[in-house]
């Protein structure tokens, strides 16, 4: 039998299963290694497993497409069935050497998916053993049926503080935080919203330590993590769990912000939230605030001029069905700062048993003075398309945020139609933010491009 400890599992609630799914399975979380500059995922799986991953979450989502040891290039065990009847380790371990030989690496983590998990190998034992030998290497349990791929990140964050970054005693450095964000390549936005997010906090004074994209410095960047003044995490749930295990690991505080920042009035409320949990003067977040909201609304002041011709023909309505922060992030905008009713509000995520409570009231009472909307849970891409089919929509032509199993509905309903969420195969991404002072505008944009063009 395996010693592998078993992590507390996402939910309490039965597993079903569903279609249109709109996330991969925890073994995904390899896009999480790829997004730490140096490092490389070792897949512990069967063939189809990191195949099918990589394109739903790279891919099958605004073509985000991958580097070095990413996509198709991933090592990845391909277990057979030879491997199921008298075990996959040997596999693994070959497998192991040839990534550590062929890899430049600073650090490989290998991901065990169902199959090693099922048939009992002994993986922490292996790697144990590479550690020994002075090998940066960890070891994560992503076994699909263990979660989703946003549970699988939680569970390589936590693997490579526990087995590579290690313990610490030392001091902390004043106005130092570790940004804990969106999900590596399943928040298609995340490369440009994680530069947007931080510049923001540099703006307000603060030295981000940025653990994923283009502005992380690889494994040195998760070495510092000991030594942040605190945690910030800028989503409803997911990362949570980890800034969780860092205070008790190295008493570090963590400031949960649920809402990822969109326009000015919740960008500004967001920076002076986190400079007086910082305790850091506030003088340059003030005067940065005034700069980016000048910019800001000199911008919207010229939109102001179309938007007071062509109001008649724009959307008053929309429904969404996407991933709790896209979800929570995009509803708060709309509502609040350009005055859209949402009809349906629908999450996909499998967030935790724990968060939902929070969320619910959210949208309750916080999205917009006067506003209120009952969120929903679904899974099952079929139930949520469904329910979107089902909204009566009333003042024109409807806006719906969704994924590309949400197209054909969006022409049924001649609705204007973004996808924002994963599958998401009609949009290319190269370098794209919604957040902030600056993302904000974009989204505006393609709003409002949309509605000109009638798509």
């Amino acid at each position: 039998m395996s010693d592998i400890q078993q992590p507390t599992q996402v939910n309490k609630r039965k597993w079903t299963a569903i279609s249109d799914p709109r996330y991969a399975c925890a073994v995904g979380a390899t896009n999480t290694v790829v997004a730490i500059k140096g490092a490389v995922p070792i897949a512990n799986c069967s063939p189809g497993c990191q195949l099918k991953t990589t394109a739903m979450l790279t891919f099958e989502n605004g073509f985000q497409g991958s580097i070095k040891a990413g996509g198709g290039n991933m090592p990845s065990a391909n277990a057979t069935e030879n491997d199921i009847v008298f075990g996959g380790i040997k596999t693994l371990d070959n497998l192991i050497k040839s990534a550590i030989k062929i890899y430049e690496g600073d650090l490989f983590v290998v991901l065990t998916g169902c199959t090693g998990e099922l048939i009992g190998d002994n993986v922490p034992d292996l790697v144990s053993r590479y550690q020994k030998a002075g090998y940066p290497i960890v070891y994560a349990n992503t076994a699909g049926f263990k979660g989703n791929n946003l549970f699988g990140h939680e569970e390589v964050v936590n693997a490579i503080i526990d087995q590579y970054v290690g313990d610490y005693d030392g001091p902390k450095k004043q106005g130092l935080v570790n940004l804990w964000f969106e999900t590596p390549y399943y928040n298609q936005n995340w490369r440009g919203d994680y530069q947007e997010l931080a510049r923001i906090l540099r703006g307000a004074g603060l030295e981000v330590n940025v653990l994923f994209g283009p502005e992380n410095n690889g494994v040195k960047d998760w070495k510092r993590i000991p030594k942040a003044q605190f945690n910030l995490v800028v989503s409803p749930w997911v990362g949570v769990r980890n800034a969780e295990h860092l205070e008790k690991k190295y008493g570090q505080p963590f400031l949960h912000i649920p809402e990822i920042p969109i326009g000015e009035e919740a960008t500004s409320k967001f920076i002076r939230q986190v400079v007086e949990f910082a305790g850091i003067k506030n003088d340059k977040a003030e005067k940065f605030i005034k700069q980016e909201a000048e910019i800001y609304y000199y911008y919207l002041e010229h939109f102001s001029e179309f938007f007071a011709e062509y109001w008649y023909g724009m959307p008053s309505e929309f429904a969404i069905v996407a991933d709790a922060s896209y979800t929570l992030a995009y509803s708060k905008f709309l509502a609040d700062q350009i005055g859209l009713i949402p009809k349906r509000v629908i999450i996909t995520d499998n967030t935790p048993d724990r968060f939902r409570p929070a969320i619910t009231e959210y949208f309750k009472n916080n999205i917009s003075e006067g506003v209120s909307i009952d969120v929903e849970f679904i899974e099952d891409g079929y139930q949520a398309e469904k329910r979107i089919d089902e909204v009566d929509f009333k003042a024109g032509k409807p806006l719906i945020l969704g994924t590309s199993w949400e197209l054909t509905l969006a022409n049924k309903k001649e609705a204007l139609f973004f996808e924002i969420s994963t599958p998401s195969s009609e949009t290319l991404i190269v370098n794209r933010s919604h957040i902030g002072y600056k993302g904000a505008l974009t989204f505006l944009e393609r709003i409002y491009n949309a509605s000109v063009g009638g798509k």
